[in-house]
């Protein structure tokens, strides 16, 4: 029988407990709902499965329950190709409510990597994972004699995960800034603007991921081998708890209409109420006869160009006399549009991708989800009932 150690428990191993508990508690959650922006919901449940999958690794090895399951030992590891790529991905989604398929290859490192240790490392003998084990939380014991060796040039990929990790995770953490400032730029607001709820929610996503990237290398820098993954895996647990507070302090159960009281985001703006009805009828005349939402690259910088006044105030225009966002003004116009080139007979003959393409929309994905939430029904379904 291989050296071991007795459980150890105390209140790092309590609170990554937790974590895993609410981690795969939540992520469930957000795979099963059926309620909102379906696609972005299910990336964000898998990058909650992935991390509480990999902290659950770090459970067992902090508390020397690792001894008693060597089977499982990096068995996590590949998933920890998956963290950042669907963190961006459920930015990205969540933002333009777009699912492509090209966006399957961003597994494909995972993919690669669970190959590479399937083949090479899970299936050798368990003092292999022992001698694993110790050398990442317990270096100070003997590891056993093993017959394999770390030479060969296979385990070079082994050695450098971390930095492999941490180059990846920093990519896409670029990445996901870029998409939300570019979301940002495109409302008119600055990116620590809070007007904007869903831009908000997913700024903070991307701090969020950030921050793991920071800790990720403080930990690795300061600690030898893995010692410092608890305290990786303490910021992580503490990232999910953060998740499900927003989670239930957006829930309907605590909002009661009758007691809530409007607050005016646009307090010291310098828009009286005359120019805003004023710029209304410009921008009701605007999109009526020219249609400018017909180009799929049309934005509110553009819009408000138009009608010779700044992003911002178009943006409170739109927020307070009308109650909907840019994007939600726009996909109004651009199904009202659609609704008509469907319903006429002459188009019959015309795809639903290029009536997509025809009232501004770059995806025939991103079409059928705005035409559902506004119509109820698909394309499709509107087509054959007219």
């Amino acid at each position: 029988m291989l050296p071991s150690l007795p459980i150890k428990i105390d209140l790092f191993a309590i609170i990554i407990l937790l974590g895993v508990v609410q981690g795969f508690f939540l992520a469930f959650f957000f795979l099963t709902t059926k309620k909102g922006n379906k696609v972005a919901h299910r990336y964000l449940g898998l990058f909650l499965f992935s991390m509480a999958f990999a902290i659950t690794e770090v459970l067992l090895g902090y508390t020397n329950y690792t001894f008693q399951t060597l089977y499982l030992v990096d068995m996590a590891e590949p998933l920890n190709f998956t963290v950042a790529p669907l963190s961006f991905l459920y930015i990205q989604t969540y933002i333009t409510e777009r699912f492509t398929k090209s966006q399957l290859l961003h597994f494909i490192p995972f993919f690669a990597y669970l190959i590479y240790m399937s083949v090479l490392f899970y299936p050798l003998p368990d003092t292999h994972h022992y001698n694993s084990y110790l050398y990442a939380f317990h270096p100070e014991m003997t590891r056993v004699h093993c017959d394999y060796t770390e030479k060969e040039w296979y385990y070079f990929f082994k050695h450098h995960v971390n930095d492999l990790m941490f180059a990846h995770m920093v990519v896409y953490t670029l990445a996901s800034f870029y998409i939300v400032f570019k979301a940002f730029k495109k409302e008119g607001l600055k990116l620590s603007s809070n007007q904007h709820t869903k831009l908000s929610w997913a700024r903070n996503q991307s701090v969020s991921l950030a921050s793991i990237v920071v800790i990720f290398l403080v930990v690795k820098r300061t600690f030898i081998h893995d010692l410092g993954d608890h305290i990786l895996a303490g910021h992580i647990t503490l990232i999910i708890y953060a998740i499900s507070f927003s989670v239930i302090s957006r829930s309907k159960f605590f909002h009661d209409e009758q007691q809530v009281k409007p607050t005016k985001k646009y307090e010291k703006s310098s828009l009286t109420s005359d120019i805003q009805d004023n710029t209304l009828s410009k921008l009701t005349e605007l999109m009526e006869t020219e249609k400018p939402f017909l180009n799929a690259s049309f934005s509110l910088p553009t819009l408000a160009k138009m009608l010779a006044i700044s992003p911002h105030h178009l943006s409170q225009i739109l927020n307070e006399k009308i109650g909907q966002s840019f994007f939600d003004y726009i996909a109004a116009y651009r199904i009202r549009e659609a609704q008509q080139l469907l319903s006429s007979p002459e188009n019959a003959h015309i795809k639903i991708e290029e009536i997509a393409e025809m009232v501004g929309y770059n995806s025939k994905s991103a079409f059928n989800t705005s035409f559902k939430k506004i119509v109820g029904q698909t394309p499709s379904q509107f087509r054959i009932l007219k």
